[in-house]
């Protein structure tokens, strides 16, 4: 599902940084959101993903207007890119979230040097 879903037709889509752990239920994760990042939950059609130390699992909580749906997908071969190197919540644009869900980084990998001499 998450794979074939239309990035567009989400309200927002979000990641948690690091690690969670992904024992957490609904009520754990949706509190996470709430008390450590601020963000409203009650927002229909956002999407907020959560990793665990295993990048190979993720879980997904989205609000549909009358509950929540959570999301849990497991690839079989394979790891999801996911950013360890910050605790934060970070906003997906529609091209980072088919580039998570095909596996690729949503970080940029080719950067911008500045030769100090040539070859």
């Amino acid at each position: 599902m998450l794979k074939d879903a239309n990035p567009k037709s989400f309200a927002g889509i979000y990641i948690v940084c690091g690690y969670t752990d992904l024992r957490y239920g609904i009520d754990s994760l949706a509190a996470i959101i709430e008390q450590k990042y601020r963000m409203e939950l009650f927002v229909p059609n956002t999407l907020f993903l959560f990793c665990g130390h295993s990048a190979s699992k993720i879980k997904g909580l989205l609000w549909e207007g009358d509950g929540y749906l959570m999301l849990y997908k497991r690839v079989e071969c394979g790891r999801f890119s996911w950013p360890r190197n910050s605790d934060e919540l970070t906003q997906l644009s529609p091209e980072q979230f088919r580039w998570l869900m095909m596996g690729f980084s949503i970080n940029p990998v080719i950067h911008n040097i500045n030769p100090t001499h040539s070859a």
